[in-house]
């Protein structure tokens, strides 16, 4: 037990005169931070370039190691705080950024009494005594939404890094802590916080014409460079372990084109889920009986909640967006009026999404077998290139891109309408906007795998080749606004 306690409080003073001569560290570089300014500067505008893709604006942002302050206001949060153990640094901030509440406290003790849309670790671990501990400080300010975003230097660059400060390049720095993806990821989980994804950025930390464009927006992103990258890129969650004691309202829409010798069999096999089920029908353009076949089933239906409305604009991306709209549900699913996905698959959806285990679901055609003339052979060999374009693109696994069956909750499905601005009006089907709003704003995506069936009534309303040219176009289109960005 003696010795026991002699080993504790050795680590004790040991941790408290490591993080002392760091605080002194950081104050004197924050006393020549003007002689500094140009150090490292096109290293920290690529990082800050980053950082305002991944976090939109007029969030709830904490970062801790905030330094003097520049990526934290560059984000512009409706309410940001800094946290640094630097008195210095906290007193540059607050000058330079009046808006925003900096604090002075150790990363490994701070004490806030709030939580935050995102916490930002940005060039941190490396320098810290006990990461471990700092993450285990995390859950304390973060909610079941919060996302925890870190970039920490790669150990390929350890020597470089070194020649680069002896040659006055890069502020000095103190001894560090060299981790790997596998070593912060572990610890994530330890904490109470899985990974949504991780990747590679900053090949060129230097400023120079044209080669650092190319190196730091492209080259970064393909096999092999970015083994050679500076920095590691890493967003997690918390896991959900919390207890829920009411179950939610479940609005379930169904586009509907030309399918009116489906729908009675649709509210027949649909099943209850949640507190209770909604079915929403959005009739588009048919040029068979879908609208009365609806209306015929509705009132063939009372005991059921069906609600029907007539599309206005065309395709099933509209067709969705107006059912959302109209939606009562906490959780929004889309079902294809054709029944390729049964229904009957639908609770798994539900529960993927209520457990906790993702925030956006995704169904998957391409895992089990598919009868014989459900999908043409071209069809399956395009949605295989589109998933692993798009899993390449976004950075999480997604095995089948155009599955008609997705899932997630009104709250988030409200969060990707107020940044939808960013991509545009660019999807006529209504998967990719919602996939590409669910990996902007860093959701979990979870994949789903359904058999896929062959349709019992009329044809599909897919146009192989129209459509998959203008998936091409997609393809483009997100390589500039996900990718290279």
């Amino acid at each position: 037990m003696e010795k026991e306690y002699e080993y504790m409080s050795k680590n004790i003073e040991a941790a408290s005169l490591y993080r002392a001569k760091r605080s002194l560290h950081w104050d004197n570089i924050a006393v020549r931070m003007d002689d500094w300014r140009t150090k490292g500067e096109s290293y920290l505008k690529r990082i800050t370039e980053i950082y305002k893709y991944l976090i939109p604006e007029g969030g709830n942002v904490l970062e801790i190691g905030c330094g003097h302050g520049d990526l934290l206001a560059a984000l512009r949060p409706s309410k940001g705080v800094g946290v640094d153990f630097s008195g210095e640094m906290i007193q540059r901030a607050s000058i330079r950024y009046p808006e925003l509440t900096f604090i002075q406290a150790d990363a490994h003790d701070f004490d806030i009494d709030d939580t935050f849309d995102v916490i930002i670790l940005s060039d941190l671990v490396n320098d810290v005594w006990d990461v471990q501990t700092v993450f285990n400080r995390l859950k304390s300010v973060a909610s079941p939404q919060t996302r925890i975003v870190i970039n920490a230097y790669s150990r390929v660059w350890e020597l470089p890094l070194k020649m680069t400060e002896l040659l006055g390049l890069s502020k000095p720095v103190l001894p560090q802590n060299w981790l790997t993806v596998e070593d912060i990821t572990n610890m994530l989980n330890l904490a109470g916080f899985e990974v949504i994804k991780n990747w590679q950025e900053v090949l060129w930390p230097l400023d120079t014409p044209v080669i650092s464009n190319l190196l730091n927006k492209y080259m970064v992103k393909i096999w092999p460079f970015y083994y050679f990258a500076l920095t590691n890129l890493i967003i997690a969650r918390p896991v959900i372990d919390e207890k829920k004691d009411d179950e939610p309202l479940v609005s379930v829409v169904v586009p509907a084109r030309n399918e009116a010798g489906n729908i009675e069999e649709i509210l027949a096999r649909v099943p209850q889920m949640g507190s209770s089920t909604e079915l929403i029908f959005v009739e588009g353009n048919s040029r068979d009986n879908t609208y009365e076949a609806i209306q015929k089933a509705i009132e063939d239906h009372p005991q059921q909640d069906v609600k029907l409305f007539r599309q206005t604009g065309r395709g099933k991306g509209d067709a969705v967006r107006l059912g959302f709209e109209k939606a009562s549900g906490d959780i929004l699913m889309i079902l294809d009026a054709d029944m390729t996905v049964p229904p009957e698959d639908l609770p798994r959806f539900y529960h993927a999404l209520y457990s906790g285990q993702g925030e956006f679901i995704n169904g998957v055609c391409l895992v089990y077998p598919i009868e014989e003339q459900a999908m043409r052979y071209l069809n399956l060999l395009g949605n295989k290139f589109f998933s692993m374009a798009f899993s390449w693109l976004l950075g999480q696994p997604i095995k089948d891109t155009l599955c008609g069956t997705k899932v997630l909750t009104k709250a988030n499905y409200e969060r990707i309408v107020k940044n939808r601005s960013y991509f545009g009006e660019f999807d006529p089907f209504g998967d990719f906007d919602l996939i590409f709003g669910a990996a902007r704003l860093n959701m979990k995506i979870v994949d789903i795998p359904i058999r896929y069936r062959e349709r019992t009534y009329g044809d599909t309303n897919i146009d192989r080749w129209r459509h998959g040219f203008l998936l091409l176009k997609m393809v483009m289109f997100a390589l500039k606004r996900i990718k290279f960005i």
